[in-house]
Parts: structure tokens; sequence; C-alpha cells
């Protein structure tokens, strides 16, 4: 089985190209290769050459805040052009990974939200990415659309390290606790895909749209406080006392982008359906630690 892989060094695709290895051969491409979303013609006799059985699409314009003055730069690579692989995937008989985002979602209320919510997203990276999900679906191809919340890896920039940074440096962090979500590892989605999509090319009953995010919740503010002591008991260099990690509101701290408060998202779905289960986010954090610190 050929599978391409889009957004190959993305911090999802990255560990794409590590857990999809043991379901096919894998083709993996980014903006420099072949796989600009912003040249869907050329993108699209690329796809068409490879002719894959299956079209992983990990690339996504992720700047939230960029993304208010670029809006069509944001939907070309969010929506245009992912509707374009997926009548693609459609003409080829291959199946289409895709993922989306809480986002789409305009943060009210505190219950997790399933599936089947109404989407009314806050930001143009939101809207977006729902445009995005509406194309795919509506091409009538066989997909799984993953959305997440609050990617890390230990590849690239992250929350955590920017944190143990700031924590060496200052002696006194505000950080907005009015944000509730789950941290998720692009090492978890990774796998997670490749699980899903092996079951779902066997079991079409399987195809749609899943909320796949780390067990649990937390705010920015406990999550950095969870990783700022985590790192002062290994003996890291620590200035900011832990009294001195203060909580503040989301007005304190205005963005271009409107963030939503309510990010919880129910994994329900996914877990009966799959039978599998999604560790804490804490246990994907230490494990993320362990490996930068």
């Amino acid at each position: 089985m050929k599978i391409l892989l889009l957004g190959k060094n993305g911090q999802v695709g990255w560990e794409l190209q590590r857990s999809l290895a043991v379901v096919g051969e894998v083709v993996a491409l980014d903006h420099d290769d072949g796989g600009d979303f912003t040249r869907p013609d050329a993108l699209l006799a690329r796809v068409q050459a490879l002719a894959p059985q299956v079209i992983v699409n990990a690339a996504a314009h992720t700047a939230v805040d960029k993304a208010e003055s670029e809006p069509a730069l944001a939907r070309q690579i969010n929506a245009a052009t992912p509707a374009l692989l997926a009548i693609e995937a459609k003409r080829l008989g291959a199946f289409f990974v895709h993922y989306s985002t809480d986002y789409v979602f305009d943060g009210s209320g505190s219950q997790p939200r399933n599936e089947e919510a109404a989407i009314a997203p806050l930001s143009v990276y939101g809207s977006t990415k729902a445009e995005g999900e509406d194309a795919i679906r509506a091409s009538g191809c066989q997909h799984l659309i993953l959305r997440t919340s609050w990617v890390y890896a230990a590849r690239g920039g992250n929350f955590a390290k920017t944190m143990l940074r700031l924590a060496a440096e200052r002696e006194q962090l505000k950080v907005i606790a009015d944000q509730i979500g789950a941290p998720t590892g692009a090492e978890l989605l990774a796998d997670l895909t490749a699980h899903m999509l092996r079951a779902a090319r066997v079991n079409p009953s399987l195809v749609g749209t899943y909320h796949a995010v780390a067990g649990g919740e937390t705010s920015w503010h406990d999550y950095a406080r969870f990783v700022i002591e985590f790192a002062r008991q290994r003996g890291r260099p620590i200035q900011v006392a832990p009294d001195q990690i203060l909580a503040i509101p989301t007005s304190d701290y205005p963005t271009p982008a409107k963030r939503p408060l309510n990010s919880r998202l129910s994994t329900a779905k996914l877990q009966q359906r799959f039978g599998l289960t999604l560790p804490s986010w804490q246990q994907g954090v230490e494990r993320m630690l362990n490996e930068i610190l």
C-alpha cells in the first residue's frame, strides 16, 4: 500500500513518518519538495503521478494570529487545497486522512463537545479549518478527520519549551488560566492515525470525524506549573518561585485571533468505535519533557 504523506516536516507529519512506516510504503512530501499547497495544480499532478492508496494531510496554516492578516493564504492551505485533494482521493479510490482543530468551536460553556456539536469558529484559522472539513465530507471520499487541540512535540518549538526558558530567566510569570483543554502529543496523534487508518480501511463504517485528544483537562496556567515543577525536581535551573506563576484571564493578554475558552473535546466516539484508550495528558507531557531535558 502506498501512502502519500503531506506536511512531513511539521510536528505531526514528522511523527507520522514513523507511525505509518509499519502500515505501508510512505512517500513523504513537504512545501519544498512537491507538497506546496499554494500551488495546487502542481500538487495534484504529483498526486496523480504517484497514485497512492492513502493520502494523509498533515499540512496546515497553523499560525493562528498571522492568519487574521492573511486570510486568503490560510483559506488556500486549510480549505481550498484540501478540498481538491479530497476530490482527487475520491477519483483515485484513495483513503484520505485530515487533521482539524478545537478552534472550529466557539469555546462557550464548560462541557466537552462531541463530534455532532454545532461549530462556530471565532477566528480565520478556525473558520478555514471548518471549511476544509466540510469540503472533505462533501467530496464523498473515504476519510478520517481528526480534530485535536494544544498539539506539542519534542521537535520544534512548543509551549513547554517557552515556559522553561522564561522560568529560567524571570522571577514572575503570568499565564492564562481560563482557557481549558488537553495538551496532545504529536506522537499520540500519529499512533492513533496508524491504528485508525488500518481499521477504517477494512471497515468502512468507521469513516468520519473524530475528536482525538489526550485524556483529562488543564489550563495553560496549570500546564505551565506542571512543566516548571517537573523541570525543577530534575535539577534544571528555575528562577521563578512556584507562587510567582500567576494566573491571569484571557482578557489580560489580547491577541489578533480570539481563542476558545472551552477546548474540551469528548473522545468517547473514538475510544468506543476503535477500542482504543487515550492516555492522560500528563503522561505524554512527561515523556516529552524527559526527552527535551
